[in-house]
């Protein structure tokens, strides 16, 4: 368990005094329950986090529908990137879908390292690039793939939600009515044990 903001960093990077005296002072870890709402649909998003423990769930409302696009769990970075960066309202929601511990970034706090320690910056754009590589790649996988394909796909590499999120927000994320993903989970259960 990260017990110091300042632990985040890769070991790479190695901490000046003053760095490390900058990031606990500015960069809080906080405890929210399951059920809490981190950002609202037409707030402006003020603060980032990286998810210690626990799970958040990013979802759009459609029509009154929530349509899940994201779950994080631990060790990811959670923003909202768009209204985070610009300060301008969300389109979407962010919510714990358990208990969750996050390091908490307050934008104006993150411009304030940035401006007093400059490789800081570097640092985070990297690992934010990365971090958008990483939902392109997603976005594709989704697109171009069944909702079968999609869930298998989910067994082998997020297995863990099955067992921690509630199955409409899960079919929700795989673009099914929960139905169809019962449906689909009972056809599996079928193949493997023939």
């Amino acid at each position: 368990m990260i017990t110091r903001s300042s632990e985040l960093f890769p070991p790479s990077l190695q901490l000046n005094e003053d760095e490390i005296a900058a990031i606990d002072r500015l960069v809080p870890i906080r405890q929210h329950a399951a059920g809490d709402i981190l950002l609202r649909e037409g707030a402006v998003a003020r603060e980032s986090y990286f998810l210690l423990s626990g799970c958040i769930r990013s979802y759009y409302l459609v029509d009154g529908i929530e349509k899940t696009t994201a779950f994080y769990t631990e060790s990811e970075p959670v923003a909202s990137h768009k209204s985070y960066m610009t300060q301008t309202p969300a389109n979407h929601f962010l919510a714990c879908v358990e208990d969750c511990t996050v390091v908490v970034m307050e934008y104006h706090a993150e411009q304030e390292l940035y401006r007093d320690f400059p490789r800081l910056e570097s640092v985070c754009r990297m690992s934010m690039e990365e971090e958008f590589g990483k939902q392109q790649e997603q976005m594709a996988n989704f697109i171009m793939s069944s909702a079968e394909d999609r869930y298998l796909e989910l067994l082998e590499k997020r297995g863990d939600l099955v067992h921690r999120v509630p199955q409409y927000q899960l079919a929700s994320y795989l673009g099914i009515k929960p139905e169809s993903l019962s449906r689909i989970r009972k056809r599996i259960a079928q193949r493997t044990s023939v």
